[in-house]
C-alpha cells in the first residue's frame, strides 16, 4: 500500500476546508500569472524574479471600493509595501496596514485619512455578503535574488498574503519541529516574502 502524501493528507486537505467555509481555491498556475510571473522563464528562480507578492490588480480594486477618495496608480501601495524593512520593525508597520492604521494623502480634503484595507464588518456577515475577497493557493514560490523558498499554502485577503502554512506528512517523525525550522529558514532566507505570513493570524 502507498505511503500517504504529505499533499495528500495534509496540504489538500486544507484547501477543502477553505473552500468549505467561502475561500476560493486557486490554482498555482493561475496565483503566477496574477503575481506577474515571467511564463518564459527557464527556471523557477528566472520566472519569480520581478514576480509580486501581491495580487496587485485586486488589491488595488479593494482599497478603491474601501476608501473612494483614494486617487494612487495602481502599483504605489505594493510600492510602499515592498519598501518597509524586511525586520520586525517592518512586520510592525505591515500588521498596523493590516489593522486599517495605515494612512493616505487626500489632495481633495488637503490631508491625511485612515486607509482601509480590509473590512472587518464580514467577520458578522454570511460567505454571501463578503466585501472581502478571500483567496488560498499553494506551492507560493516566492525569490528574492539570492534566494528562493516555496510555501506550502498562503492565504489572501483582497490580494495581500496573511498566512503561510507549512505542512508536513503526519507520519513524519518530529514532523511540527520540522515545520517551524522550516518556516524560520524561510525567515532567514526570504524575510520580504514571509513577513506578510504572521501578520493576521487571528483573522
Amino acid at each position: 500500500m502507498p505511503t500517504p502524501t504529505e499533499h495528500k493528507t495534509v496540504q489538500a486537505r486544507i484547501l477543502a476546508y477553505a473552500q468549505e467555509i467561502g475561500w476560493r481555491c486557486m490554482p498555482r498556475a493561475e496565483a503566477e500569472a496574477r503575481r506577474g510571473f515571467d511564463p518564459d522563464g527557464a527556471t523557477p528562480e528566472d520566472r519569480a524574479r520581478l514576480a509580486s507578492l501581491y495580487f496587485g490588480d485586486l488589491m488595488h480594486a479593494q482599497v478603491r471600493a474601501f476608501n473612494p477618495k483614494y486617487k494612487e496608480a495602481e502599483g504605489a501601495l505594493v510600492g510602499e509595501f515592498q519598501r518597509l524593512n524586511a525586520d520586525i520593525a517592518g512586520n510592525r508597520d505591515f500588521l498596523a496596514y493590516l489593522r486599517n492604521q495605515g494612512k493616505f494623502f487626500c489632495a481633495e480634503e488637503n490631508r491625511e485619512l485612515d486607509l482601509t484595507l480590509i473590512d472587518y464588518s464580514d467577520l458578522t456577515k454570511p460567505v454571501k455578503a463578503w466585501r472581502n475577497v478571500h483567496e488560498v493557493t499553494e506551492e507560493f514560490y516566492v525569490h528574492n535574488g539570492r534566494h528562493g523558498t516555496r510555501e506550502d499554502v498562503v492565504f489572501l485577503i483582497n490580494g495581500i498574503p496573511v498566512l503561510v502554512i507549512e505542512c508536513k506528512n503526519a507520519t513524519k517523525d518530529e514532523a511540527i519541529a520540522l515545520g517551524v525550522d522550516q518556516i524560520r529558514r524561510y525567515h532567514a532566507e526570504t524575510p520580504e516574502g514571509d513577513g506578510a505570513g504572521d501578520a493576521l493570524h487571528g483573522y
